[in-house]
């Protein structure tokens, strides 16, 4: 009775070693689950991106104002007859102090 119980045993153990290590494990299923999941999660971020690209694109091939916005903007270009104003941020020189007053140069009455 003894050894047809370890028969039983060393069999299910057998038959268990696939599920948990073998090639279709379910170690592995999570981890292409997981691998999945982190996948779908680029390509959301990537179809933005490739949308607002498309739509770039759409805009620049239409119009002259993505066109000429570009220009101004990467190239710091300027219309013909047109008056460029270029303001720089510098802080301002702060202002001398006023001289100190000698004591002994004061008049007395």
């Amino acid at each position: 009775m003894k050894a047809l119980t370890l028969i039983f045993v060393i069999l299910i153990a057998l038959l268990q070693y696939p599920l948990w290590l073998g090639k279709g494990s379910w170690l592995r299923v999570w981890d292409l689950n997981r691998q999945v999941a982190l996948q779908q999660e680029k390509n959301t971020t990537l179809k933005a991106r490739n949308g607002t690209l498309e739509a770039e694109v759409r805009d620049l091939k239409s119009g002259k104002a993505a066109i000429e916005e570009r220009a101004r903007s990467e190239l710091g270009m300027i219309k013909q007859d047109e008056v460029f104003y270029q303001v720089i941020d510098q802080a301002l020189p702060e202002a001398l102090p006023p001289p100190p007053v000698n004591p002994s140069s004061t008049t007395k009455p």
